[in-house]
């Protein structure tokens, strides 16, 4: 399921943009067809110009978005509740979002065989921070700092902090039926997959889509 609403504020029409020869969501597309483990690649919009350009770059559109799962507070879990709905009779459900075209059919195809090796419900892909939260500092309201995290018994270096990772948001699988049961894609049992940082790029402004074509553009992915 690839999730491409047609309402974005901070880089209008980000979804169909040209980027290195392809609309944004093309990347997409052509990753999740290019994986072996998926069967079936549906994108999930309420945009007709969007449902056009995937069609176009080999997706299925077999529905559109209601206009209450396309509003600026809709969240990922009801969006692809209804997508699963519509689009019964499968084990594992995949959500890709558009905006993150660095990640490849590889990528894919090893979280999932990663997640069955396994046995887990879920998997999400990764990448590792490169500031460490344990150097990290809020501010208080007398305008004093302190430390975000407790201190860390015998890291007193950067290079003795161990690794930190964030959800990237570029793979999110599940059983299909362990997700309808949770409602979530994030579980104690949920598998990390991870991907280097430079191919972790989620686009929400003009600079991070500019950096993402200049790595496509570099042949990077091909």
């Amino acid at each position: 399921m690839i999730t491409a609403r047609g309402g974005s504020k901070g880089l209008p029409r980000k979804n169909i943009l040209p980027m290195a020869g392809r609309p944004l969501i093309g990347w997409t597309i052509v990753a999740a067809l290019g994986a072996r483990c998926v069967e079936r690649v549906i994108v999930s919009t309420d945009n007709k110009e969007i449902a056009e350009v995937a069609l176009a770059q080999g997706a299925e559109v077999p529905f559109l978005r209601p206009a209450e799962l396309a509003s600026d507070t809709a969240g990922s879990i009801a969006v692809l509740r209804h997508a699963v709905e519509q689009c019964s009779g499968f084990e594992y459900v995949l959500l890709l979002q558009p905006t993150s075209p660095l990640r490849t059919s590889e990528d894919i195809d090893s979280a999932f065989a990663r997640m069955r090796e396994l046995g887990k419900p879920s998997c999400v892909s990764m990448c590792e921070v490169e500031e460490s939260p344990w150097l990290m500092y809020s501010k208080l309201g007398d305008g004093c700092i302190a430390p975000l995290m407790p201190p860390l018994p015998g890291a007193g270096r950067r290079q003795d902090m161990p690794p930190v990772y964030r959800i990237n948001g570029a793979i999110y699988l599940a059983k299909t039926a362990w997700f309808l049961q949770e409602d979530t894609l994030l579980g104690a049992e949920t598998l990390g997959y991870e991907m280097p940082r430079e191919r972790s790029i989620d686009i929400d402004s003009r600079a991070d889509f500019d950096r993402a074509e200049q790595l496509l553009s570099g042949s990077l992915i091909a």
